[in-house]
């Protein structure tokens, strides 16, 4: 732990960046496996059709997933925590009850999505179309998300015992599984969309089967035994309450899904959902990089923020702003090379390629500069600043792009156009206030740095 913490204090910014940014953004770019292996597998072997399905169902999942994060995130914290005091005993006790809570949740979401199927379906979005590959896929994510939902969750206690080569490893089973098993189960078996939702679900149950071994195999410092898992509201609400900010982050993709989805089914149709779908998987990978990027960060700033080392968090701020832009750009630069290659991956229907390419540059157009917004939000974080940091988490996404997407189609005829238009005008919007709250902070940065060089000045002069 000493060395890691003289590492933050003393090491070049540029080489700590990349010793911890590039494990963070693989373990994010295999879970992002998950939707777009899916995706490529069913858009080939079902149909474009079929990447409607996925497109509507995304949201749900989207819910499922905020309720596993919630759980996953408060439950390390407080682990981390109760094992930083040495409270072992507690620690054992928060996972327990975080295995009941996640079991809880859940459940009580199956049971409501598979009474509620349909009329789910139809208010995420889906047409009478694709309502039967939607159904058929998500009723086979409702009966296995209990597993899917358990393995996300435990991935955070298991990092928050300091052990992120375990919890790395159990994604790359999921995922591995998963693009084994898709091919298998959609191509030789003939299942289709179901095949799909199958490989999804007996991937997380391989993940969730090494998980428990680990848990169970006294490498853990997490020994949860049966009087571990009787519910304690006291720890349940710890759990909620400091999970809370990040099961609001995760659902605001869910509601904004549902919202995009719906107004598209109205005003686009079947082929408007299927190129929503694709556009949204290969963001996804544009957006991954950056947030490993960011995840890298904040260890580097907090730290020397907390030790008042404040040229290097402005230093950790201009690399990781520059690195995240570079990063963005160059991913933009692809895509607009060449749009025709990417949709091809995904489906030969040519009416989807020929009306994709163009939504797809404009959805993009303005990435490049979006790594501006992520290190922002960020870097209030890691200062431990909870009103920037809630404002500037939801900003892009919740206040800026739903009310655009809801005003922009009912104005100056823009109808469909007014959605596309809406992604690239939250992310201007949002780096533009994002820079405010920058320019603010290094301000304040600036005058406690000079302030403290004068200190040390006097106290040598002394």
């Amino acid at each position: 732990m000493k060395e890691i913490s003289a590492r933050l204090g003393k090491e070049k910014i540029s080489k700590l960046l990349i010793s911890l940014s590039v494990p963070a953004t693989m373990g994010m770019i295999v879970n992002a496996l998950y939707n777009l292996v899916d995706t490529i597998f069913v858009g080939r072997g079902v149909g474009a059709i079929a990447i409607g399905a996925l497109t509507v169902s995304f949201p749900i999942q989207m819910i499922i997933m905020a309720f596993a994060i919630m759980i996953g995130m408060g439950s390390a914290s407080a682990i981390s925590r109760s094992l930083g005091a040495k409270n072992v005993e507690r620690a054992d006790n928060i996972t327990g009850n975080s295995f009941v809570s996640i079991v809880f949740f859940s459940s009580v979401i199956a049971i409501l999505g598979l009474t509620f199927t349909e009329p789910l379906l139809r208010l995420v979005g889906a047409t009478d179309t694709i309502m039967p590959y939607a159904r058929d896929y998500i009723t086979i994510i409702f009966y296995g998300s209990v597993f899917r939902s358990f393995a996300m969750s435990t991935n955070n206690l298991i990092r928050a015992e300091g052990n992120a080569k375990v919890a790395m490893i159990s994604m790359i089973i999921g995922a591995g599984s998963n693009i084994v098993l898709d091919p298998i189960f959609i191509f030789i078996f003939k299942l289709g969309v179901k095949g799909a939702a199958l490989a999804t679900i007996i991937a997380q149950f391989f993940a969730f089967l090494y998980i428990m071994r680990y848990l169970y195999s006294g490498k853990s410092s997490l020994k949860v035994k049966f009087h571990h898992l009787k519910p304690r509201l006291d720890i349940i609400k710890e759990i909620i309450t400091v999970g809370m900010a990040s099961f609001f982050r995760h659902i605001s993709g869910g509601i904004a899904g549902i919202i995009v989805n719906s107004s598209l089914s109205i005003l686009g149709g079947d082929i408007a959902l299927i190129v929503v779908g694709i556009l949204h998987r290969v963001t996804m990978f544009i957006f991954m990089p950056l947030f490993g990027v960011v995840q890298g960060m904040q260890p580097i700033i907090g730290f020397n923020y907390g030790a008042k080392k404040y040229e290097r968090v402005k230093e950790t701020i201009k690399i990781s702003i520059l690195v995240t832009t570079l990063l963005a750009t160059l991913g933009w630069f692809f895509i607009e090379l060449f749009p025709s290659l990417i949709f091809n991956i995904f489906t030969s229907e040519s009416e989807v390629v020929e009306k994709g390419i163009p939504v797809i540059r404009i959805v993009i157009s303005m990435i490049p500069v979006i790594g501006i917004q992520i290190v922002g939000a960020a870097l209030f974080q890691s200062l431990g600043k909870a009103v920037p940091t809630l404002i500037l988490s939801l900003l892009r996404q919740v206040l800026l792009f739903i009310p655009l997407v809801i005003i922009l189609p009912r104005v100056f005829g823009l109808g469909i156009m007014g959605i596309w238009i809406s992604y690239p005008i939250a992310d201007v919007l949002s780096v533009i206030l994002t820079v405010f709250y920058l320019r603010s902070e290094l301000k304040k940065i600036n005058l406690w740095f000079h302030g403290s060089v004068v200190r040390e000045g006097l106290a040598d002069s002394i």
